[in-house]
């Protein structure tokens, strides 16, 4: 028996991100305090067995637990922090095969087989999303809508993605009428595409599911025991539905994975009611771009997209609510929102095995900006193996597969985590505390040790060490949710030093206040 993860880690997170999405306000998440009282669900206090243990109660995780269910699994599903509180929260929630131009590149890295796989699973997934909305009755606000990707500048790859689509049994349509404020160049258009309110969907869906909220998990064994702070669970089999894998060995995920931010805008008023009720969804193939989708009076309106940890812009904000002035002048900006994805060399998310020495533990992650269909993928497929049935789909997301179209991008993943390990130890920002202005950030030597620094506008300042817990890379401020980011796994963590998002564990100010005093 042995022991594949173990976290000494004392403190809880209690990290939150700078701004909460459009999608856990109240008023548009419950129907009245009855139902928000409902969704409160119990922490583990005690030794339990099931048949499956799943770790994460994200979109991934709580559809996983279903469809493990529903095939007559008994399944405990944990989360150390509420269902939805992760990743799913800050989704644009866009039920999608079109992910950007994708088929193109998949057909000429993988084949036509491989690429066929991908496009019909994920096809295959907006039906199931529509098929247990049906049957569960919940009142998710979805809505079929078609998708686009448009190009301001390059038409040919429209073309050629549209010719792609199509070979793959993909009724793709080329177009250069859309609804969007302003001319493109081309479009693809994919019809029965589909957007919902991701939160409503988790609250009905995880109803019929054993959750055990707040519930901090410190050991995983590959033996199938989960160990926490307050109860064991004992089962078959073990799914990692964490967004991030945060068991480094075996498996290597950090390796293979790094992680990318984008910023979310929410617009109302007059310019949204009469100019941006989109006849679907939409994003720019350039991937500085934006994209576009309504919810109900709103529109939401994402970009700025740069590397976690890395090239933060100034102010994506600021970028975003400029953008939106030339547009619609007259609307304004009544929620802002960040998220984060974990991106592959190859574009395909891994799900499967979580690795040959590990037969009984599952992973589902990488899922590079497209969570909602993944995540459904992710439980057909899951939810096959567990079951010992082959899935039709499975190949292409073999999470061990050989990566000969990814080496480039493994290669820059590579230097990026070698330049930040060095920048640990070389790189300070200011010689003195006072030389940091109110409400800035940056780095000083204190005591022979590196700390990072936030002086609020009131003149406080805040300390953490800036070595990652998780592989001791050095943390970036961004200036735009004022945290400090992994660059090169995409932890990140609050001014204070509070974990908010992993593969990282624990928080980051324990070592530098045991410094201080």
């Amino acid at each position: 028996m042995n022991t594949i993860w173990r976290e000494n880690g004392t403190v809880e997170s209690t990290g939150q991100e700078r701004g909460e999405s459009l999608w856990v306000q109240k008023q548009f998440r419950y129907d009245n305090q009855q139902a928000m009282e409902q969704a409160k669900r119990p922490k583990l206090q005690e030794d339990i067995t099931t048949d499956v243990t799943v770790i994460g109660a994200g979109m991934a995780g709580v559809l996983i637990a279903h469809m493990l269910q529903e095939n007559g699994f008994s399944v405990v599903l944990v989360d150390y922090k509420e269902v939805g509180s992760g990743i799913t929260k800050n989704t644009t929630a866009k039920i999608s095969s079109q992910h950007n131009l994708i088929y193109q590149k998949l057909i000429s890295n993988k084949g036509q087989e491989r690429a066929w796989e991908y496009a019909a699973a994920n096809q295959m997934a907006i039906e199931k999303f529509e098929e247990i909305i049906s049957l569960k009755e919940i009142d998710c606000d979805f809505q079929i809508q078609p998708s686009y990707i448009y190009t301001l500048d390059n038409e040919d790859k429209i073309k050629q993605e549209v010719e792609a689509a199509r070979k793959l049994g993909i009724t793709a349509v080329l177009t250069k009428e859309t609804t969007l404020p302003f001319s493109v160049k081309a479009a693809v258009r994919f019809d029965h595409q589909a957007q919902f309110h991701p939160l409503k969907f988790l609250d009905g869906l995880a109803k019929s599911l054993t959750v055990y909220e707040h519930t901090r998990i410190t050991e995983v064994r590959d033996d199938g025991v989960v160990i926490t702070e307050q109860g064991r669970i004992k089962a078959k089999s073990i799914v990692i539905a964490t967004h991030y894998p945060f068991i480094n060995a075996p498996g290597f995920y950090f390796f293979r994975m790094h992680q990318d931010r984008q910023y979310v805008v929410a617009l109302e008023g007059e310019d949204i009611n009469k100019k941006a009720h989109l006849d679907g969804m939409y994003l720019d193939a350039d991937p500085q771009g934006y994209s576009f989708r309504n919810y109900k009076d709103f529109l939401l309106l994402g970009g700025a997209s740069h590397r976690s940890g890395k090239n933060n812009p100034p102010d994506a904000y600021a970028q975003l609510e400029a953008e939106a002035g030339k547009w619609y002048p007259n609307a304004k900006v009544v929620y802002t929102w960040s998220n984060q994805d974990c991106m592959t060399p190859d574009s395909i998310p891994y799900i499967g095995r979580y690795s040959a020495r590990t037969p009984n533990i599952y992973v589902a992650t990488g899922f590079n900006k497209w969570g909602m269909t993944s995540a459904m993928v992710s439980a057909m497929i899951i939810s096959d193996l567990i079951a010992g049935r082959k899935n039709e789909f499975q190949k292409v997301f073999y999470p061990r597969r050989l990566m000969f179209s990814g080496s480039k991008e493994l290669l820059k993943d590579a230097a990026v985590v070698t330049i930040n390990l060095l920048s640990e130890h070389l790189r300070i920002t200011h010689d003195k505390l006072r030389d940091i202005g109110p409400g800035e950030a940056g780095t000083v030597l204190k005591d022979g040790m590196k700390i990072g620094v936030y002086r609020d506008k009131y003149d406080k300042y805040y300390f953490v060490t800036t070595k990652c817990p998780h592989l001791g890379c050095s943390l970036e401020w961004n200036q735009n949710e004022l945290t400090w980011d992994c660059p090169c796994h995409g932890s990140r963590f609050d001014y204070r030093g509070n974990l908010i998002s992993n593969p990282a564990m624990r928080d980051v100010f324990d070592a530098c206040q045991r410094k201080r005093k």
